[in-house]
């Protein structure tokens, strides 16, 4: 597959693990990383959300697992070549099972949303067969600093469970970006951030699309750092 080209740095692609997509370019690209001086990615894939958020905040030590070990070798192959190198780090690691003596200014995951079903393509990345939304947040919660935030992108349909769960692990959300895929449409994904402080949060809305391939003003804002055809 041919590498997915950025302004900073470059993303070998494989079949055998999940690609580029628009959901990892805006949690990348939107995640508040800003005050982070250590942070975890739970799900890596390629690396793309921990190579954006090293750009963004150039301070931040970033460790990023990933239960599948083509995607670690990927994810380490494009960590290696690019700027960001000394500070990224990727380990085969079930999170489930992920042990830290250090508390996370920032974890960050697009998580596997459906449930399991028949489907045989991506299983590990696209379903919660090794990582449901209640494993995530249960872990997470026990990780974040005192004022360290989870940042995760799901689908809309999923954003009143997992807030809900969310709040009985006392994580209170913070910040919420509705998400359309393109205008006038129904909600796609949501941002959602969740600290254990509480406070008011915020809610913002982001429309990719104003017709088809045809991007927003404020995608082109969000992401003018990172793609190089948005002008």
């Amino acid at each position: 597959m041919k590498p997915f080209q950025f302004k900073q740095f470059s993303i070998q692609q494989s079949k055998t693990v999940f690609r580029v997509g628009t959901d990892g370019v805006v949690l990348g690209a939107a995640s508040s990383v800003n005050h982070a001086k250590n942070i975890l990615e739970v799900g890596t894939g390629t690396g793309l959300i921990s190579m954006m958020l090293a750009q963004r905040n150039p301070e931040a030590e970033i460790q990023a697992i990933d239960i599948i070990e083509n995607a670690v070798e990927l994810a380490l192959e494009n960590f290696e070549n690019s700027p960001f190198k000394n500070r990224l780090k990727v380990f085969l690691q079930n999170y489930k099972n992920f042990n830290s003596k250090e508390k996370y200014d920032l974890i960050v995951s697009n998580p596997p949303y459906f449930e399991e079903n028949d489907s045989s393509k991506d299983i590990i990345a696209r379903q919660q067969s090794e990582l449901s939304f209640e494993q995530l947040i249960e872990k997470s919660s026990d990780l974040l600093s005192e004022n360290g935030l989870l940042s995760v992108i799901i689908p809309s349909e999923s954003g009143f469970f997992f807030e809900d769960y969310c709040n009985r692990k006392n994580l209170y959300l913070h910040r919420k970006i509705q998400i359309y895929g393109i205008k006038d449409s129904k909600p796609k994904r949501l941002l959602l951030e969740f600290s254990l402080q509480l406070k008011e949060a915020i809610e913002l809305e982001l429309v990719i699309e104003k017709s088809p391939r045809k991007f927003t003003e404020e995608y082109l804002k969000l992401t003018e750092e990172f793609h190089q055809f948005l002008k």
